[in-house]
Formats: structure tokens, C-alpha cells, sequence
């Protein structure tokens, strides 16, 4: 709890953008990020020297993902949250910080110190350590909300052939993963973003012809430009 609670209104006031994973990064032109505080997601590291920009912050909590990534994860030198279902796979140091997870009835955690809730998404998780830390202005990119998938949600599948729900085709690639959730998904959204508006804070999604309706959509460059008027 210590370790977390440094973390607490670090950003007060500024802004920040959570790159998800979704295909549609690969419309968009990400060297703009090189000045932005940015978070990003899992396996975000696949596309990094393509995208060019690099992460202040890392989110990973899902078991599957960290133990896939964990040489990559454990080399970025960025400050990385792993949840603490897939704490084993990566051991806390000086780069790296367990988050203790929250089941019902909590939905949104306004302390990562004490727990965040995953939600069905890692996106929730950023959302809250990003509130915790402050941010007044969150701007989601990736955040296609779509997938090809042939079971049930949460199901575990093993993906043979390229990984069109990605921005890498070898992101799941001959890897097992589980089915992604959309209906909880949006649940978690929509107490993100009323946890934001009670505060006096705002979720922009700008995402590139993206299927999610809860947020406020915006253009990426013009949210940008915008934010530092």
C-alpha cells in the first residue's frame, strides 16, 4: 500500500492517454505521443518502435498476458502495474508494482492502494490507477471494442493463424487467450465515467472509428490540440 500511495494525485490536473491494443492504432499517426504522459496496455510493447512512442506507465493484469510477455515486460523501463492474479509471473522491483484486486460489489476504485476492480477489461484498470493519479482529462485511443471470436465470453482459446483483434497479427498469434467480455465491459465503462464526471473530469474517446458508445467521442489530434490551449 505504501509503494501505491506515492502514486496518489502525482498528475494532478494534467492530462494523460491510455493506448489500448485495438487494430485501428495501425490507422493512426502515434509519434504525437512523444510528448504526451501516456499509459499503455499489455502487450503494447510489440508495437513500440513501429509506433514510436514508449510509455510512461504499463497496465497488465491479465494472468495469460504477463506470463506470455513477461522477458519484455520485465525489460521496458517504464513504471508497470501488474494485477495481482498475474503477480507471480513478474516480481515486484523498482519498475514494477502489484495491484491487489477487488471483487463485488466494488466496480470502480478510487484507491489502487487498497484494490482495483479488473471489470472485464484492462482499460477499467487504467482508468482507475489514471484517476487515482489525478488526471483531469483521460483520452482513450485503441479502443476498437470489437472481436472476431468463436465461444463464449472469458472462455480460454487457443488462436492459431494472425490475431486480427490486435494491432499486431502476432499478438495472440499460436498463444492461448481468453474471450474478451464487451457486456461487462460496458458496465465497467459507465462507472468509470460517472466517477469521473462526479469528480469534474472527462473520458474523451478518440478512437478511430471505434464501436463504443459510452464515452464522449473526439478526434485524436484535435482533443490534443485542444488540451493545451
Amino acid at each position: 500500500m505504501r509503494r501505491l500511495a506515492r502514486f496518489r494525485n502525482l498528475h494532478a490536473g494534467q492530462r494523460c492517454v491510455i493506448v489500448c491494443n485495438g487494430p485501428s492504432l495501425n490507422a493512426m499517426d502515434l509519434t504525437v505521443l512523444q510528448s504526451e504522459v501516456v499509459i499503455g496496455l499489455n502487450k503494447i510493447h510489440l508495437g513500440l518502435k513501429r509506433f514510436g512512442f514508449y510509455p510512461r506507465y504499463l497496465v497488465a493484469v491479465n494472468a495469460l498476458v504477463v506470463e506470455q510477455s513477461r522477458a519484455a515486460l520485465a525489460a521496458m523501463t517504464c513504471i508497470k502495474f501488474i494485477g495481482g492474479r498475474a503477480a507471480g509471473h513478474l516480481p515486484q522491483d523498482a519498475f514494477t508494482h502489484h495491484l491487489p484486486i477487488l471483487g463485488p460489489p466494488d466496480v470502480f476504485s478510487t484507491d489502487i492502494a487498497t484494490g482495483v476492480r479488473e471489470g472485464g477489461t484492462v482499460t477499467h484498470v487504467a482508468l482507475q490507477l489514471a484517476y487515482y493519479m489525478g488526471f483531469a482529462e483521460v483520452i482513450l485511443i485503441g479502443m476498437d471494442h470489437r472481436y472476431d471470436f468463436a465461444g463464449t465470453p472469458h472462455e480460454k482459446r487457443h488462436l492459431e493463424g494472425p490475431d486480427v483483434n490486435h494491432f499486431s497479427p502476432d499478438y495472440f498469434s499460436g498463444c492461448d487467450w481468453q474471450n474478451p467480455d464487451l457486456a461487462q465491459s460496458e458496465v465497467s465503462y459507465k462507472a468509470a465515467r460517472a466517477a469521473y464526471e462526479a469528480a469534474g473530469r472527462q473520458i474523451i474517446d478518440a478512437t478511430v472509428e471505434g464501436a463504443c458508445t459510452v464515452f464522449r467521442k473526439a478526434d485524436f489530434r484535435q482533443s490534443l490540440r485542444q488540451a493545451r490551449r
